[in-house]
This record gives C-alpha cells, structure tokens and sequence, in this order.
C-alpha cells in the first residue's frame, strides 16, 4: 500500500515510520507530481509534514484532499498545531516524535472509509453503507429511518472521519451558511443520530469537550 509523502525530502525518522507501519511511502514534489505518481491501484493515503514552511504544507494538504480525494495525515510539532486551527483540508494530524505505533492506527483508520463511486455510489463504514443515490441508511443490511438532516450529519462526519469538527463548522458544512439556526440543532441531532446508530455503534460519533464531534 503506497502514502504520497510531502515535502520529497521527508524526515527520516518518517520514512522509517511509514515502512514499520508495513506501507510504501512516496516521497512528491507538489499534487501534480502525486497525480503523476499514483499507483494503479490509487494512494492509500498521504502524509504531509508541516516543517519550515507550514502555510505552504498546509495548502498542499489541501489539494491533495480536494483534486485527489484522498485522505491526508498532517505531521506538525506540538508547538505548531496552532497553524492547524483555520485549516480544513486535511483528514487528521499526529504529534512528533512519531510513535510507530500510533502512524499505523491512524493510517488504518483512515482507510477504513470507502468513498463512493459512479458505479457504485455507497459509502461504508463497518457495517454501516449509505447509499448517496437514494439516501438509505443500512446497518448490518438493516435499514434505518434518518430524517434528510439526520442522514447528511451521518453522510459528512462518514465522509470526514478521524478529525475533530467545531459546531460551526459541521453547521456550516451541512445545513450551509445561510443557516440561522444555532449550535443547539447540531447536538440535538447528533443525539438522534446516536440513538439511531444503537447503543454498540454510537461510541462512533465522539464529543470533544469545549470544541465539537469526532466521528470514527
């Protein structure tokens, strides 16, 4: 499985971190060289490491998401993760100094989710499938009954997992920004969603005190 590592010159206590997690990293110049480089079977992921220029990285990170549409690991100090806080255009982060370990969950986890294509337009998450062409939700082959509302919260954080959302910005994100409504409807439907999901899948949408839900 090969991640698209940027910058091309990645540290080397990250290159030996991605081969222990047992993938191929492919160090890329910029999205086009990644375009360039994509293997047959597509990226499992990339990685971009913040380094000295982080305004650029963070660009970079979100081209890959958007022109790409593959999920993006950022690698930053923890006395940078405040150049994260206005930026959306990756899926997670990790702290260094890098814990093997902890690479390969995320990685793991990243992957989990599998985008839909025109072919098939269904997203999965476990046992979990949401068909995006005729909106039904599915557990286990289960149908369930969401609202519009409840179904695209569950589409987004699936589409969006493994990251910390504010209120705002799922509100922003899902019901648009002409929305007048408050923070209030999201926890409100984050609770019928949980409800929905069941008592075994509900640990799925997480609360970040003071600042939002994590899904996955």
């Amino acid at each position: 499985m090969y991640i698209a590592i940027y910058p091309d010159s990645p540290s080397q206590s990250l290159t030996t971190a991605v081969l222990s997690s047992g993938y191929q990293p492919v160090p890329v110049v910029d999205v086009a060289d990644a375009g360039r480089k994509e293997p047959s079977g597509g990226w499992q992921a990339a990685i971009v490491e913040l380094g000295d220029l982080p305004d650029l990285a963070i660009t970079v990170a979100g081209k890959l998401a958007e022109e790409l549409a593959i999920p993006v690991l950022v690698v930053v100090d923890r006395t940078m993760t405040l150049d994260l806080l206005e930026s959306d255009g990756f899926t997670d982060f990790i702290l260094t100094p890098l814990d093997p370990a902890e690479l390969k969950v995320r990685l793991n986890q990243m992957g989990s989710v599998s985008a839909p294509s025109p072919e098939e337009p269904v997203l999965r998450y476990h046992d979990l499938e949401l068909n995006t062409a005729t909106y039904q939700a599915t557990i286990s082959g289960t149908p369930k009954d969401l609202t519009y509302m409840e179904y695209e919260l569950l589409r987004f954080l699936v589409e969006n997992p493994n990251r910390v959302w504010s209120r705002e910005q799922i509100l922003s994100k899902v019901w648009g920004y002409d929305y007048f409504g408050g923070s209030r409807t999201v926890d409100v439907h984050v609770r019928r969603l949980r409800a929905k999901l069941g008592e075994e899948r509900s640990s799925w949408i997480t609360t970040v005190r003071s600042v939002g839900y994590r899904f996955g």
